[in-house]
């Protein structure tokens, strides 16, 4: 724009579609879809949008619908960078597909999660795509919010027959258990608490992929106390142990990477060296492919989610269900992870 030149100002739409030449209605159509009105009709409201300071009220206009182009996204907190890096790509994807993402975080509690869910009703959303505490979650008060509107679990789920897209955990902890064994000591597994689905699903794996090596399975770690704080307990819980003793076993496969930091950190605090070589004092594996565990010292040996893969699908899954067409929808899909092997075991 030239210097010194002074935008026309416009309050209304019908204002912006007088000075332009077109039908409110058409300018509307053009606001919903571009793509929708002729090319030419097209460029000249390109062209006066341009000389204008004419923005549109895009979400008064989407309350006055039935539903909106919006879809909320929840998850148990953003600190998490395994949730930031999901919430990422899927509202990339959905922007990617004309939909405008709205995230709403519930902090582990089990009364913002409800809140959550009345938020994004209250805002017409199309659909949601929802990553549930679990084991606190108000079933009932999401069980009501798949009746009104399509949902997709991801990461986690609720029992139902709400669509799920989310890690196999089957394959993952396999995978890392026979590296595990093959490559040095048996792991002895370090649990957490199981706040949803994924930690009771890797503790069986591990058990069962024990026994079918022919190893015994050993599992500590306090499970009881309902806490998101996976780096403290790691910490507290190996720090405990190491002054009473030691910890069961020198290779420690961690139910998540953020457990792991914790469990490295508290090594290194008493003078234990962390790493697959012949001088270390123990091996430290996880699982998850956490976005800091390539950066943890020495680099930590994980299980990579597919992360682009989980977010793909989950908008995917959510379109089918939005598709007025009533495209099939897979009721769950698990991703396998891959292993990717670092300094740390």
């Amino acid at each position: 724009m030239p210097r010194g030149f002074e935008p026309m100002t416009h309050k209304t739409m019908e204002d912006f579609a007088r000075s332009c030449g077109v039908s409110r209605p058409t300018l509307s159509k053009y606001f919903d879809d571009p793509t929708s009105v002729k090319p030419a009709t097209r460029k000249r409201i390109e062209d006066a949008l341009r000389s204008s300071d004419y923005r549109p009220n895009l979400f008064a206009r989407n309350l006055n619908r039935k539903r909106t182009r919006s879809i909320g996204i929840v998850v148990p907190t953003v600190t998490d960078p395994f949730y930031s890096e999901m919430v990422s790509r899927i509202e990339l994807r959905l922007r990617d597909e004309g939909y405008w993402p709205i995230v709403i975080s519930s902090h582990g509690s089990t009364e913002l999660e409800v809140e959550a869910t009345r938020t994004i009703l209250s805002l017409k959303v199309s659909g949601a795509l929802i990553a549930p505490l679990g084991k606190r979650s108000d079933q009932r008060t999401l069980e009501k919010l798949t009746q009104t509107i399509p949902i997709v679990y991801f990461d986690t789920y609720l029992e139902g027959d709400t669509p799920f897209v989310g890690n196999n955990n089957a394959q993952s902890v396999s995978t890392i258990v026979d590296y595990l064994c093959r490559s040095g000591d048996a792991p002895v597994y370090f649990d957490i608490p199981h706040v949803n689905h994924n930690s009771p699903e890797r503790l069986s794996s591990y058990v069962a992929s024990m026994q079918r090596l022919g190893f015994e399975p050993v599992v500590f770690g306090n499970t009881e106390d309902y806490t998101w704080d996976f780096e403290r307990i790691g910490y507290e819980q190996t720090e405990k142990l190491l002054n009473d003793g030691g910890l069961p076993g020198k290779t420690v496969l961690c139910a998540n990477d953020r457990l792991a930091f914790g469990v490295m950190a508290a090594a290194f605090s008493k003078g234990l060296k962390v790493g697959r070589k012949a001088d270390c004092d123990l091996r430290v594996a996880a699982h998850d492919d956490h976005p800091l565990s390539r950066y943890t010292c020495p680099a930590l040996t994980t299980m990579a989610q597919d992360f682009a893969a989980m977010a793909g699908h989950s908008v995917e899954t959510l379109l089918a269900l939005l598709d007025e067409d009533g495209a099939a929808v897979a009721p769950e899909v698990k991703l396998d992870a891959t292993l990717v092997m670092r300094q740390s075991a």
